[in-house]
């Protein structure tokens, strides 16, 4: 019986080890595939054009070439791009993390009569299409002389409905005695949201700041409808005249370039929002 019980455990244990193995062979094959379309980039924009049109494929250059990201903006006005959508980008994500917040909060913790037909109101905007509001707001930003400047770029993206659905979701899990005791205290409600409810927010506004920014910084049909001067360009714009501008596939290296640049906000924002997922997920585990 002993030798049997041993044998088993064993196997247990191999078991275990196997499926352990298996799954960190899955996760690494995921990751990958994720990654290689960033390596790909990365490595096209160091190639020389000889490099480019070589076959078989070369996968890293032996001599990196840095120049093409020089020429992205000796051909472009990059810089300025780049500003731009960071003024742009940095406003309206401010916008859409205030009103979704305060919006938020509204939605989950005060009652008033057609709350819920004004909520269902929000949640349908999230069902129509961008291309529908398009003319609408062109219309109206063109009559407000706003076209081709930052507030026609900024104000109709100041609110959003996920944001607003994302905070009312995340508030209404915050217990009511916790606002009830706040209350007791002598506090305001506006002292409420900012002193107590935001705090604990920072999971699900740390999320909704990566989607906000890289939506807005990705952002390619308003800003295509609304700037008609290179001053006012964006990065995803100058990177459309930049494929133009490079056809050939001799300079695809400087078109991978700019995408690199381009998506390294992104790629930084995205790194920095980590701890704030994990202590989110920690947090729903304690409450749990």
């Amino acid at each position: 019986m002993s030798v049997y019980v041993k044998s088993y455990r064993r196997h247990g244990r191999a078991r275990r080890w196997l499926s352990l193995a298996l799954q960190y062979l899955c996760v690494a094959l995921i990751l990958a595939v994720m990654l290689f379309p960033f390596f790909w980039l990365l490595a096209s924009s160091l190639k020389s054009p000889e490099d480019l049109e070589a076959l078989p494929p070369v996968w890293w250059p032996a001599h990196p070439a840095f120049s093409s990201y020089r020429t992205v903006f000796e051909v472009t006005p990059f810089a300025r791009a780049i500003l731009n959508s960071l003024i742009v980008t940095v406003c309206s994500t401010t916008g859409i993390l205030l009103t979704s917040i305060m919006a938020g909060y509204v939605f989950a913790k005060h009652q008033f009569r057609g709350k819920n037909t004004l909520f269902v109101g929000v949640l349908a905007t999230m069902m129509v299409p961008q291309f529908v509001m398009l003319i609408p707001l062109y219309r109206m930003m063109v009559a407000l002389h706003l076209d081709n400047t930052y507030p026609g770029l900024i104000l109709p993206n100041l609110a959003n409905g996920f944001g607003i659905f994302l905070m009312r979701q995340f508030i209404a899990g915050i217990p009511d005695e916790l606002l009830e005791a706040a209350r007791l205290d002598g506090a305001s409600e506006w002292t409420l949201l900012w002193r107590v409810v935001v705090p604990l927010l920072r999971p699900a506004a740390a999320a909704l700041v990566l989607f906000a920014f890289v939506f807005q910084w990705n952002n390619f049909l308003w800003p295509l409808s609304m700037v008609y001067s290179p001053e006012m360009s964006t990065v995803v714009l100058s990177l459309n005249g930049l494929r133009t501008y490079t056809s050939s596939v001799t300079f695809t290296n400087i078109v991978m370039a700019g995408t690199a640049i381009g998506i390294l906000p992104s790629v930084l924002l995205t790194l920095w929002a980590q701890r704030y997922f994990i202590e989110g997920i920690s947090l729903t585990g304690i409450k749990g």
